[in-house]
C-alpha cells in the first residue's frame, strides 16, 4: 500500500480538509497490512482499515482530531477490547491534510515526524536514503513517532465507454482498487449517475469514439456502449490509437462481425486480436455485477503477474486474460 497523492487531492475538491488514518504497524494477526490507509470527513469517509469496531472508532478518533486539527498516534489491540477475533494489535496514525499540507510531498516517498524527537530513526534515514540513491523500494514503517512511506506512483489507467448496467457495475467494482484510475465515456452528462464513485474522472463525449485521442496509449480499455455501432467505431480507432489492453463485451457472434468488420477497415488479424471478446468471467453469469467481477479480477491478476514479470506486462498484459 501507498501514500495516494491522487485520492487526497480528489478529496480536497469534493470535502474540504481531511484526516487519513493509516495502519502504520501491526503486531500479530490483523485485518489489514501496514500501509492501509482510510481518508474521513465530516460525514463520510472512503478506503478502508478493516472494517469492524477498529474502522468504526477509528473514524470517530479522526473527525476528533479534524475538529481539533492535532495528528495522532494509537496503539488499538484487537482483541477483547474491541471484540475482533484477529488477536493482535495495530499502529494507527491520523493525520489532518489539506492541499497546502500536501504539496510538502514530493518524490516516491514520504518521511515524516507525526511525534517524538526532532531527528528521524536510523533505520528510516537508511531506508529514505537507498530509496533516492538506488531506487530501492519503499516499505511503510513507523519509528520513534516518524512515518515512512511509499508515494504511489503511475495509476493503471482505465478507460470506459458507456454508462449503462454493466459499465455502473464495472466502474463500482474498479474504483475503490488502489492504483487504478477510471476514466469513465459516455454521450453526455446526463447518461452518468448523480453519485460518480470518488476518484473517477467523467468525460461526456458528443461521440465517445472521439475521446480515445485523449487516453494515454498504455491505458486499458473496456466498450460496453448502448450501440454495436458506436463500439465497432471505438475499437477502430483504439487500433489506430495503442493501447495496453482493450475488451469489447458481446458474444461470439458479434466478435466475428466485428472481426469482419475491423478486417475490411484495414486492420491487419493480429492487431485485431489484441482486442479480448467477449469479457469477463461466463461461469459467473451475464449480470452486470458478474461480469464486473470477472473482469476486475482477471485485471487484477494480470497486474500482479505483470509486476513479477516485467517481460510479460510489456508483450501481453492482460488482454491475453482478459
Amino acid at each position: 500500500m501507498s501514500f495516494d497523492r491522487a485520492a487526497l487531492s480528489d478529496a480536497f475538491a469534493r470535502h474540504g480538509r481531511v484526516a487519513r488514518v493509516v495502519v502504520a504497524g501491526v503486531e500479530g494477526s490483523a485485518p489489514r497490512e501496514a500501509g492501509a490507509a482510510m481518508l474521513v470527513w465530516g460525514d463520510g469517509q472512503s478506503g478502508t482499515i478493516g472494517g469492524g469496531a477498529l474502522e468504526y472508532e477509528a473514524a470517530a478518533e479522526a473527525r476528533a482530531a479534524l475538529t481539533a486539527g492535532r495528528d495522532a498516534v494509537a496503539r488499538k489491540p484487537l482483541g477483547p477490547a474491541l471484540g475482533q477475533c484477529c488477536g493482535g494489535a495495530v499502529v494507527l496514525v491520523c493525520e489532518c491534510w489539506d492541499a497546502a499540507r500536501l504539496e510538502t510531498v514530493a518524490g516516491d516517498f514520504v518521511l515524516r515526524r507525526v511525534e517524538g524527537k526532532a531527528d528521524a530513526p536510523l533505520p528510516l534515514k537508511r531506508a529514505a536514503v537507498k530509496a533516492r540513491n538506488a531506487g530501492a523500494p519503499v516499505e511503510t514503517m513507523f519509528r520513534g513517532g516518524w512515518l515512512l512511506e511509499p508515494v504511489a506512483r503511475a495509476t493503471r489507467a482505465v478507460w470506459i465507454y458507456g454508462a449503462g448496467h454493466v459499465g455502473r457495475a464495472l466502474v463500482g467494482v474498479l474504483a475503490p482498487l488502489p492504483d487504478v484510475a477510471v476514466t469513465w465515456v459516455d454521450t453526455g452528462p446526463e447518461r452518468f449517475p448523480e453519485d460518480v464513485p470518488e476518484g473517477v474522472t467523467v468525460l461526456p463525449a458528443a461521440n465517445p469514439a472521439d475521446a480515445v485521442r485523449l487516453a494515454p496509449s498504455e491505458a486499458e480499455h473496456l466498450v460496453l456502449t448502448y450501440s454495436h455501432a458506436l463500439d465497432l467505431e471505438i475499437c477502430h480507432r483504439l487500433l489506430g490509437h495503442g493501447f495496453r489492453a482493450a475488451g469489447l463485451i458481446g458474444s461470439a457472434t458479434k466478435w466475428a462481425r466485428f472481426r469482419s468488420r475491423l478486417a475490411a477497415l484495414g486492420h491487419a488479424p493480429e492487431q485485431i486480436a489484441r482486442i479480448r471478446c467477449p469479457i469477463g468471467n461466463p461461469a459467473l453469469g451475464k449480470h452486470p455485477q458478474a461480469i464486473a467481477v470477472g473482469v476486475a479480477a482477471e485485471i487484477l491478476t494480470a497486474g500482479h503477474s505483470a509486476e513479477e514479470t516485467p517481460q510479460d506486462r510489456e508483450d501481453t498484459a492482460w488482454q491475453t486474460r482478459f
